[in-house]
């Protein structure tokens, strides 16, 4: 009983660690992801990630506003080339968002119907 608590221990404590260098190696490519496109764009934006059973199925990139200095397909290829290189393997999927703010007043759009 003894030998199969141990070895039940060993192995929680083997997985906890995979899992750890997981995460802190995923923030550290998310970082130079975030500094690699700060670089090429002159924006700041956030990088987050999720991972399965070690295989790295989403990122997402969220710009600060919307980047209007290339065409959306440009800076879509930028993020996927430095997405692939900082994380050293293609994601299944990749989310590239750009966050709108705060609307001011009266800049909103009403959405309706048109005749």
């Amino acid at each position: 009983m003894l030998r199969v608590a141990a070895l039940l221990a060993l192995v929680a404590t083997l997985t906890a660690c995979d899992v750890f260098s997981t995460l802190t190696e995923g923030f550290k490519y998310a970082k130079a992801v975030e500094s690699d496109l700060e670089q090429s764009t002159g924006m700041k934006p956030e990088v987050g990630f999720s991972w399965h059973n070690g295989r790295l199925e989403k990122v997402t990139v969220t710009f600060p506003r919307i980047y209007e200095a290339r065409p959306l397909g440009e800076i879509a290829e930028v993020v996927r080339r430095s997405v692939s290189s900082q994380f050293k393997q293609t994601p299944e999927d990749i989310v590239l968002a750009f966050s709108l703010g705060k609307p001011t007043s009266g800049t909103a759009a009403e959405l309706g119907e048109t005749n």
